[in-house]
Order: structure tokens, then C-alpha cells, then sequence
């Protein structure tokens, strides 16, 4: 994965919990999916229009 070793992965993550602390880590999570989720709906629906345009 992105050639990270078990090592960065644990600091990213102690890094993070440095910054934004244990109780905004789920909240932080949350809206990252959320983020993730509209950003992969923008792409199909955006392809789905590409696809409607060329018919």
C-alpha cells in the first residue's frame, strides 16, 4: 500500500492521534468516508453523463 512499511503506518497513526486526539478520531473517520463516498458517486455520475453525451 503506497509502500509504506507496518513502522510509517504506526507513526502516521500516533501522529494523528497527536493532533486531533481519541475523541475526534471517529468523527474524523466519519466524514473522511462520507468524503470518499460523495467523491465515488461525483465520478460515476460524472461518467454516466460522459456516456449520455456520446449517444
Amino acid at each position: 500500500m503506497f509502500g509504506l512499511g507496518f513502522g510509517e503506518l504506526l507513526l502516521i497513526l500516533v501522529i494523528v492521534l497527536f493532533f486531533f486526539g481519541g475523541k475526534k478520531l471517529p468523527e474524523l473517520g466519519n466524514s473522511m468516508g462520507k468524503a470518499i463516498k460523495n467523491f465515488k458517486q461525483g465520478m460515476k455520475d460524472g461518467k454516466d453523463e460522459d456516456d449520455n453525451k456520446k449517444s
